[in-house]
């Protein structure tokens, strides 16, 4: 992270987040998947996903301009997934530069608008084995100390604006649990759309591609061993990485 001091002995830094659509999905490809599969609810990558998101990492290797020193990332088997490739490509020698988390506050939206034609499971075990969804990250990465923010899924039927606020507040608390650290959050569209109207409230987002991203950044004061953060500033232009949105006018009085 930059950062300058002052005379006053405060040091102000910048925290940046990027926020992450998984890659292609496999249901999006073979209609005929979920029928015959044991978890419907939870497709993996077509195989051109993993090279998509492999290709993101590197791209954000290249372009970011500052390393990435954690990822959190949503339970579902396409984000995990995801995040393993872009953790593969992220780092140049060591992959456990960056440290890997699986975050439940990240998951899908959590109601029948997110999964289609009735997939969801009918006795709400949604079969998580965080363990073995871990052991998919790249060797060394898996972050022994962090905890997660939220302890279990969203209840079934949240609502759109509880999905929203969920994304909004789970994207700031992890942020402030590691101010002088640089984030990847691996998440849902639902929740790229948040990253941008949160922190740019005349922004309308109309479309996220697989591995479309924003980035965010917000200062940090720092003077002896507290912190004192800004709000987030949302960097990316629409249509500059997969993340379209418009800029509403505001209404004549």
């Amino acid at each position: 992270m930059e950062s300058t001091q002052n005379q006053d002995h405060t040091s102000v830094s910048y925290q940046n987040v990027v926020v992450m659509r998984h890659a292609d999905r496999l249901d999006n490809f073979d209609p005929c998947w979920a029928s015959t599969a044991a978890r419907p609810w939870d497709p993996p990558l077509f195989e051109a996903g993993r090279l998509r998101a492999f290709q993101t990492g590197r791209s954000l290797r290249d372009t970011l301009g500052y390393p990435i020193h954690r990822v959190f990332v949503s339970p579902f088997l396409r984000c995990v997934q995801t995040a393993s490739e872009v953790v593969s490509a992220l780092s140049t020698v060591d992959a456990a530069e960056v440290k890997v988390s699986v975050e439940y506050g990240l998951c899908e939206m959590m109601n029948k608008m997110a999964f289609r034609n009735g997939v969801a499971p009918n006795d709400g075990n949604w079969g998580f084995n965080i363990t073995q969804l871990e052991a998919m990250f790249p060797t060394g990465t898996l972050s022994s100390n962090a905890e997660r923010v939220d302890k279990e899924l969203p209840q079934w039927e949240e609502s759109f604006e509880e999905t929203r606020d969920r994304y909004e507040r789970i994207f700031k608390e992890l942020a402030d649990k590691y101010p002088a650290e640089n984030m990847l959050f691996v998440t849902h569209g639902e929740g790229i759309k948040v990253a941008v109207s949160s922190f740019r409230k005349d922004a309308k987002v109309y479309k996220v591609g697989y591995c479309g991203y924003v980035q965010l950044r917000r200062p940090i004061l720092k003077k002896d061993q507290s912190f004192v953060t800004g709000e987030f500033d949302v960097l990316t232009d629409s249509d500059q990485t997969g993340v379209s949105y418009n800029i509403t006018k505001p209404s004549n009085q």
